[in-house]
């Protein structure tokens, strides 16, 4: 069985709507021996992990899975990979379930996808899981190449205790962990920041961070106090409150001149360390004192030494200036029964199944260690020793959890007067959350009466004595905790808008993040060539994945996200973020097929789908398109909305009537106008002419564009007017929309600049220039990206065939796969059989050198149409370019060598690049005249050429 590929889901994907796991798995000849087929493969395998009969699988009752295992057909080694793969993790102490197993269409392979809490301790498990699959196969020669996998003197018991390790490491504390599950129930978002326990929840400007129990609100100068342990006794003690006496000491000598003086016996502890490390109580002697001394000093170089408090240690934990909890701590320990010796009796205690390696159950394993042999030597034993029956052997000096302790929920029975000190503490030391250890004898009696005192404040404490207590009823601190950050009615999330489909991403993206921000909202936008804050960009790039998106719902600023969602993000991780408030899905057509296991358009419509899936408040979906009318069935959003070019259509006139949201396209006397409808009323909103975006309503991809982005906006909450006032002063030119419908008319002629790669783009960009009333000849730059299918590239030539009057064809920079001049081939070949002469077909390769020549073809008059790559450089060339001379031939002509399209060459030689060669003519050049210009004003910041075209200097065309 082997491993083809690993794919790792950070958010809502194909499979679930969590993060997941999938594992493109081979099995080999595994795939001819399902589990019941291999012998004594079951009994290895539940005497590896017990815990997998809690597995129903299939059967919904407890042991499903074993039975699964044993029963005539048995399953096959992916689904038991599955299976071990969450098992695996739940050992290492998180919380999954979630699994799937299916067949890739090829045989012998599945994806094999599964839960997981933590990324790295998630492909871990599987890893192990893999091994201790193939360590269970028989050696028979059929498994000889599976068993030879497994790694020389594999061990499953000491690479699970080895995963344990690392998880603790990785995976989120018990503390942090209980947050986390308290901002689940609320329905705040988190995000992780770090691999440790650093935390946000709540998105953009509404975010609050916590690192383990300390929260954003908590003051770092009351940490600063709590840490000094000396400072925190002086000024409880100060304020009246109970507290030993104590003195800070750097060397042993002075450590037993401050015991004598205190009066045996006393404490030693170091004085900032925490989880009760190098603490030592009830000391008699000096030499005690002395060895105690040097075990404080490994984990801090100044010591305390205080007066001995009787009693029993209780953590009383405040939060928000209320005692939420309280635990009386008890330090590991035995109980002798007269037969076993102490050591012994620790594997016994150890053998509990609540307890486990550090923070990953709610015990922890005892061990025997200085402290434990140091407390034994006192009373005169050693771990051989048999104590009596009954007798307790205390193995610690502290009730810590985290060396082996066990805490009773003492919460009810708390006295008032121990809660109220407990209170006063947490404030004096200026802490949202503390810890208050109180060492008395009877928490449900009054210090005033009986004694105790406040060893010392905790800024950070542990809440898993409180969540999971050995006796007593377990307490819920996080929610306090996450109702502290967030009272009631306190927002927590900004609202998001996520746009996917095939083509207009990016430009109902702008608009939608144009609207907002002309109504005061500091937006976040992610697109295709970068990230922007508030209409900066920050970073650039195609930034359409989970990565992207959360760095604008991680940026404090930001009070709106408006993400554009493209198919190689969801298919490579899924989403940056669990829901939107509103999710659109524009379109779907043929683009990208073939790649990425997607290989028809209802498989690219089911990736898209997550968008309105995870939807809250409204799924905006094209009515005029199938595929994305089929969505409506998928989504749990409260609301439905519909974009129809066509005030007909039979479906969106239903829901109209029924008082669903809808945006529509209505003819009117003066031309095109979108209306809105919502709950039975009718809103006019503005006649497309006047949406410069759309060129006086002309560019119909783009009225459709501004319909998804006014029906989003006003899903939003955004005013009519704002809309309106948002779509009027909303234009393509390069610096608002790069690549999208960039009108350059600065030269004699028309260039339009766009980035149509697929079918679709092209077909709605023929279709506008067929609209346009031209005077002279439609040129084209065309091309197709290199990675996508023969098929396609054909579709592009049709769409683009009966639109233009010359081509050019040209490849991009990167051919992606195929070698140079074979997509330029294909697409003559296409053009040719859809009529276009072949004179009017000339191939460069090269982008620059074929937008070069295309504008030395055009003449006053002309439309060029650009379909380019490297948009940045497309528009600069097209910017800077000055009216030349060609030697030869008038202007407005190209000339090429044996090769070209144009010629009829055979396909080997119709691949070979095209020059624009000079004529043989010696007559003088021709030079069309320069129509006249009024005379220009330079404006600050731009240069002024020979004919008076007015060009950006070249920074700002980089900008």
């Amino acid at each position: 069985m082997q491993i083809l590929e690993r794919r790792t889901y950070r958010g809502p994907n194909v499979y679930a709507h969590f993060p997941v796991i999938r594992l493109n798995v081979d099995l080999g000849e595994l795939e001819h021996h399902p589990s019941a087929m291999i012998p004594g493969f079951v009994d290895g395998l539940v005497a590896a992990i017990p815990s997998l009969a809690h597995h129903t699988c299939s059967y919904g009752s407890h042991g499903g899975f074993i039975r699964r295992l044993r029963e005539e057909e048995g399953t096959w080694l992916g689904h038991v990979l599955e299976h071990v793969a969450i098992e695996v993790q739940v050992l290492t102490g998180a919380k999954v379930s979630f699994g799937k197993t299916r067949g890739t269409g090829t045989a012998g392979q599945y994806f094999v996808v599964y839960e997981y809490e933590e990324e790295r301790v998630g492909e871990a498990a599987g890893n192990l899981a893999l091994d201790l699959l193939h360590s269970l196969l028989p050696a028979v020669p059929a498994f000889t190449e599976a068993r030879a996998s497994v790694p020389a003197g594999f061990d499953f018991k000491e690479r699970l205790d080895e995963l344990i390790a690392f998880a603790q490491r990785r995976q989120l504390g018990p503390s942090t962990g209980s947050l986390v599950r308290a901002a689940e129930k609320r329905d705040i978002p988190w995000i992780r920041l770090n691999d440790q326990s650093l935390v946000q929840f709540g998105h953009g400007r509404y975010q609050k961070r916590i690192r383990a129990t300390v929260t954003s609100e908590t003051r770092h100068i009351a940490v600063e106090i709590a840490s000094d342990k000396e400072e925190t006794n002086k000024i409880l003690g100060d304020l009246g409150l109970p507290v030993p006496r104590q003195h800070l000491v750097r060397n042993a000598e002075r450590a037993v001149a401050a015991a004598e003086r205190l009066g045996y016996p006393v404490v030693v502890k170091p004085l900032d360390a925490n989880h009760g490390r190098g603490v030592s109580i009830n000391l008699e002697t000096s030499d005690a004192v002395r060895a105690a001394f040097e075990k404080a000093q490994e984990h801090s170089s100044s010591v305390i030494v205080e007066t001995y408090i009787p009693g029993f240690d209780h953590r009383i934990l405040v939060i928000g200036g209320s005692v939420i909890a309280v635990s009386k701590r008890v330090p590991g320990h035995v109980v002798g029964d007269g037969e076993r010796t102490i050591s012994q009796l620790v594997d016994v205690v150890n053998s509990d199944p609540r307890r486990g390696i550090g923070h990953e159950k709610v015990l922890t394993r005892i061990e025997i260690d200085y402290q434990a042999r140091r407390l034994l030597e006192l009373i005169g034993y050693t771990p051989d020793t048999i104590p009596a029956a009954g007798e307790t052997v205390y193995l610690r000096s502290t009730g810590n959890l985290s060396t082996g302790g066990t805490a009773i929920d003492l919460t009810d029975v708390i006295h008032p007067d121990n809660r109220e000190m407990a209170v006063r503490a947490a404030g004096a030391i200026g802490l949202d959350v503390a810890g208050i250890d109180f060492i008395t004898p009877d928490i449900a009696r009054s210090y005033r009466d009986i004694g105790g005192g406040i060893c010392e404040v905790n800024a950070a404490p542990g809440f898993r004595m409180h969540v999971a207590p050995t006796e007593g009823t377990p307490r819920d601190p996080a929610g306090p905790v996450m109702d502290m950050l967030f009272p009631p009615g306190t927002p927590a999330r900004i609202p998001i808008a996520a746009v996917t489909g095939t083509n207009g991403k990016t430009t109902v993206a702008r608009m939608v993040a144009h609207i907002h921000k002309m109504s005061g909202a500091t937006v976040g936008l992610c697109t295709t060539d970068g990230v922007y804050i508030d209409g900066e960009r920050t970073v650039v790039g195609d930034m359409t994945g989970p990565m992207a998106a959360q760095m604008v719902l991680r940026d404090p600023s930001v009070d709106l996200a408006v993400l554009e969602t493209a198919r190689g993000g969801l298919l490579r991780a899924g989403m940056g973020y669990r829901a939107c408030n509103v999710g659109a899905v524009l379109n779907i057509s043929a683009d990208h097929l073939g790649l990425g296991g997607i290989h028809d358009l209802d498989q690219l419509a089911e990736l898209k789908r997550i968008v309105v899936e995870v939807a809250r408040d409204c799924a905006v979906l094209n009515a005029d398109d199938e595929r994305c009318l089929r969505m409506a069935d998928y989504t749990e959003a409260s609301r439905i909305g519909y974009v129809t070019m066509s005030a007909r259509h039979d479906l969106v006139r239903k829901h109209i009537r029924a008082g669903g949201l809808a945006a529509v396209l209505e003819e009117g006397i003066n031309g095109d106008m979108i209306t809105i409808y919502d709950r039975g009323t009718h809103i006019p909103l503005l006649w497309t002419h006047l949406i410069p975006a759309t060129l006086e309503g002309k560019a119909m991809h783009n009225v459709q564009n501004a319909m998804f982005a006014v029906l989003m906006a006003y899903a939003m909450g955004v005013k009519v007017e704002n809309i309106r006032q948002g779509l009027r002063t909303f234009d393509t030119t390069y610096f608002q929309a790069p690549g999208r419908l960039n009108v350059y008319d600065e030269l004699p002629f028309k260039v339009i600049l766009d980035y149509g790669h697929n079918p679709a783009a092209v077909r709605a960009m023929a279709a506008l220039v067929q609209r346009l009333d031209v005077k002279g000849k439609r040129v084209c730059v065309l091309s197709a990206p290199g990675d996508r299918r023969d098929e396609d590239i054909r579709e592009i030539a049709r769409a683009a065939a009966p639109a233009f009057d010359r081509f050019i064809l040209r490849e991009d920079d990167g051919l992606r796969g195929r070698s140079p001049g074979q997509i330029t081939g294909i697409i003559a070949d296409e053009l040719r059989a859809q009529g276009v002469p072949g004179d009017r077909i000339t191939t460069i390769l090269d982008e620059q050198k074929s937008i070069d020549a295309a504008l030395a073809l055009c003449v006053p008059g002309d439309l060029l149409l650009i379909f380019g790559d490297s948009i940045s450089r497309c528009w600069k060339q097209i910017v800077r370019f000055r009216e030349q001379t060609l030697p030869g031939p008038a202007r407005g002509t190209i000339h090429s060598k044996v090769g070209n399209l144009a010629q009829g060459a055979p396909p080997a030689e119709a691949a070979a690049p095209v020059t624009i060669a000079p004529a043989t003519s010696t007559a003088a050049p021709v030079q069309h005249p320069t129509p006249a210009v009024a005379p220009l004003t330079i404006s600050p910041g731009f240069v002024e050429d020979t004919r008076g075209v007015r060009l950006a200097k070249p920074q700002e065309a980089e900008d």
